[in-house]
């Protein structure tokens, strides 16, 4: 879930280059469009939650190849979501591009969720404590990087071996019939920490004052990859 940079302009402000007063609103911007995010996220999971159909349909693709099949679907819309956002200055394109986005994350994550609140025992509790683990993470590692002003753009090579592998694991698993485990959760939960402090170094040192919707995007979908692991950590030990 590495996003690309937004395309440079040769008039672009870059946040780097602002006061401390203008860089803060850009923060602001930045953060709220996540929050409005994750409630848009909230609004179209229980709206899928409500449909039988999608349900079953959803539960049905997460047996053998037809996983890997969703999951194939899931990457090809939101890397042209990602792509969209990134390469447009058009803030209605950018929009939508995110509203794409936060509906395909929603949709894949229907199993996860159903299991979890109706088959495992604390099903609700479940959920609470995974949320609330996830936010905590997410805010201590974009503490780190604002508050320190490190660049952590050496990561982009890690992560981008560090997803390859685990797609190539994820796959085998799949194909072979083995469970990844408690282990793979939690080095998933690693590479989603790097992927936050990448994506919140890139919101400080990369983008214009005008990419605060891909960076909220980029954001979005480091936080959502965290807390699919979280809560898969969670269930296990239900």
């Amino acid at each position: 879930m590495e996003n690309q940079l937004p395309n440079s302009e040769n008039n672009k402000v870059m946040i780097s280059s602002i006061s401390d007063i203008e860089r803060a609103a850009f923060y602001r911007k930045t953060y709220s469009h996540v929050a409005g995010g994750v409630l848009v996220f909230i609004l179209f999971e229980y709206l899928l939650l409500q449909s039988d159909t999608i349900i079953n349909f959803m539960l049905s693709m997460t047996e053998g190849y037809k996983w890997l099949l969703m999951l194939g679907g899931f990457m090809l819309a939101t890397n042209y979501a990602e792509s969209m956002a990134m390469r447009t200055t058009d803030k209605n394109k950018q929009y939508l591009a995110y509203g794409i986005y936060i509906f395909f994350e929603a949709l894949i994550f229907v199993p996860l969720i159903y299991i979890a609140a109706v088959y495992m025992d604390s099903g609700p509790e479940i959920l609470n404590q995974a949320a609330i683990v996830t936010l905590a993470l997410f805010t201590g590692l974009s503490a780190v990087v604002l508050l320190t002003k490190k660049d952590f753009s050496f990561l982009k090579t890690g992560l981008a071996i560090g997803f390859f592998v685990a797609i190539g694991l994820i796959i085998a698993g799949t194909l072979f019939g083995f469970n990844l485990g408690l282990w793979f959760s939690v080095g998933m939960c690693l590479l989603a920490g790097g992927s936050i402090l990448y994506q919140t170094s890139n919101m400080v040192n990369q983008y214009g004052v005008e990419d605060y919707i891909p960076a909220a995007l980029g954001l979005f979908a480091s936080l959502m990859l965290l807390f699919w692991y979280v809560l898969r950590i969670f269930m296990s030990r239900d």
